[in-house]
């Protein structure tokens, strides 16, 4: 049951502000993928991809989308040249999905159009940039 006590001020401006960041990445991601012929969702997918390569549940679960979705947006990247299906070396029934060389390139290229979230962070400290990741770590849990 939620609490019935309204949120102080400051609580509500910092809720604010962190809907407004993530609004203009949002926005501004959208952009970059457009650039490259890719919806947000497959930009993020690619994305998380160049991370490191992983069953598509599992990406499913880190994008909290069903897993259906995903395959189709992996199938368009494969499509594409972006992306390509292997056997994970420890399972050989789980089919990874990995971006290939031009994925990687692709997934660099929209990183670095996302100037919204580096230039006012270039602003900041290294010692303001770890409180501040350290705090959204914190407000995310120990999973983030």
């Amino acid at each position: 049951m939620p609490s019935q006590r309204s949120a102080d001020p400051l609580t509500l401006e910092v809720v604010e502000l962190i809907g407004t960041v993530v609004a203009r990445y949002y926005a501004e991601y959208e952009e970059a993928a457009a650039q490259h012929s890719l919806t947000g969702a497959q930009a993020r997918v690619l994305g998380l991809l160049a991370l490191e390569p992983m069953p598509m549940r599992q990406v499913a679960k880190k994008l909290n989308c069903e897993p259906s979705n995903i395959t189709g947006i992996v199938d368009r990247l494969e499509v594409r040249g972006l992306v390509e299906r292997r056997p994970d070396p420890h399972d050989r029934r789980v089919k990874l999905a990995a971006p290939t060389e031009e994925g990687a390139s692709t997934v660099r290229r929209l990183r670095d159009a996302l100037e919204f979230a580096r230039e006012p962070l270039a602003e900041l400290s290294v010692a303001e940039r770890t409180v501040l990741r350290d705090l959204l770590r914190r407000m995310l849990g120990a999973d983030a």
